[in-house]
């Protein structure tokens, strides 16, 4: 029975094992023939709620990517406790795993959590939950799969909530910045600049929210003067998530006054990211290093940095996020003369955000339209904007490869 039946796995000294789903339907439809069927399920809700939050000790810790390896393994789980406990309105069992569900989730570019904790909003208001603030700041991660109008609503009453005391952990107080900053708002330097005040940034991931608010427009002195010591700050949480978020941050800011120092910081926090399974900084990381790297580095490093940022956010569905190396990369090709894919590559990636976040792009933008002529280019540029994501994806796979062997037969 154990081998035709049963799946056994053994992982870090661990064994786990899961039934095939006829038997898992099997073993169902008896607990209820028997009459015990919701209490099993309440029973399974409960368990996976108190596993979750204990499994965010591990997270909090140099093991951390064990945290994200048991996330991964029992998303299944997670999501059939989740929608028994919602179903059944226990808002402690399911507000406990939608945030931190959500909140790992995140962390490696699985979003479909966020959508439970949207879920939750309501009800959690109507109720007054204790954490009806982790909700919201989840809630506002929906920037990442592209409804960054709805995310900043979110954000917006987030930000309300923590200043009237909404319970965080992690230091996670200026997080909500991030749909202002994606946003053009400057609104997130001031919710950043509250929380570090406040000193509400235990894992150094408020003044690692203001570094990259004061950045996002360019070169800010404030943002440079934050750095200081904000390495050594994350190295002493002793939390590989917050060291890469750190060095994201100090890369972030020297990009364009001190790429020396950008690409060790971030080519580090790379290695970490890569090392701890943190995907969101892998992918984050990887978008900001293929622009210093193409400017003041090696473009043919540059290209493998594209590749890996592309890839991550168009797997991940990341819609706002995947136009940053696209701008980018349309802004390199054009300086290499390939200007056709250029246009094209920019006809999809070009927005208000990326427009005055990356003045590369307009810089490139207008010169595709002194050599192509302003028809040619919006024939292009018309062409990949009517893309889908996973079309302008492949797309881009195509001309970096292109690029890559162009590059290499010239040196």
């Amino acid at each position: 029975m154990g081998k035709s039946l049963l799946v056994v796995e053994r992982r870090s000294g661990r064994t786990r094992y899961s039934m095939l789903e006829t038997i898992r339907e099997f073993a169902e439809e008896q607990l209820v023939r028997r009459g015990v069927g919701p209490e099993v399920r309440d029973a399974h809700a409960r368990h996976f709620a108190q596993r979750i939050i204990d499994i965010l000790n591990v997270w909090d810790s140099p093991e951390q990517r064990e945290a994200y390896r048991w996330f991964t393994t029992e998303l299944a789980n997670l999501r059939t406790a989740f929608r028994c406990a919602a179903d059944h309105a226990d808002l402690d069992v399911a507000t406990a795993i939608a945030t931190y569900a959500a909140f790992l989730g995140y962390s490696i570019d699985k979003f479909e959590p966020i959508s439970w904790a949207e879920e939750l909003l309501e009800p959690a208001r109507a109720a007054g939950h204790r954490r009806l603030t982790f909700l919201y700041v989840m809630a506002s991660m929906c920037y990442s799969a592209g409804r960054l109008e709805q995310a900043v609503k979110y954000a917006e009453i987030a930000e309300g909530l923590i200043n009237e005391g909404g319970e965080l952990p992690y230091g996670l107080h200026a997080w909500p910045s991030a749909p202002f900053t994606v946003s053009g708002m400057r609104r997130g330097i001031t919710l950043s600049r509250e929380q570090l005040a406040r000193g509400l940034d235990s894992h150094t991931i408020s003044r690692g929210c203001l570094v990259m608010a004061l950045s996002i427009e360019g070169p800010d002195e404030e943002a440079m003067a934050l750095c200081d010591g904000l390495i050594e700050a994350a190295e002493a949480a002793r939390n590989p998530m917050a060291l890469c978020f750190a060095l994201l941050a100090e890369g972030f800011a020297f990009r364009d006054t001190d790429p020396a120092r950008a690409l060790t910081a971030m080519r580090r926090g790379l290695a970490i990211a890569k090392d701890t399974g943190n995907q969101s900084a892998v992918s984050h990381s990887a978008a900001v290093l293929c622009r210093v790297e193409c400017q003041h580095g090696d473009p043919l490093a540059a290209l493998d940095y594209f590749s890996i940022a592309i890839q991550n956010h168009n797997e991940a569905g990341s819609t706002a996020m995947i136009s940053t190396p696209l701008a980018i990369l349309a802004a390199f090709l054009d300086r290499m003369g390939r200007y056709e894919a250029a246009a094209t590559i920019a006809g999809w990636a070009f927005s208000p955000v990326t427009s005055t976040s990356f003045p590369t792009l307009n810089t490139a933008i207008a010169h595709l339209r002194e050599v192509l002529g302003d028809d040619a280019y919006e024939r292009c540029a018309a062409d990949g904007a009517a893309m889908n994501m996973a079309a302008m994806a492949n797309y881009a796979f195509d001309q970096i490869d292109q690029a890559r062997t162009e590059l290499a037969a010239a040196r």
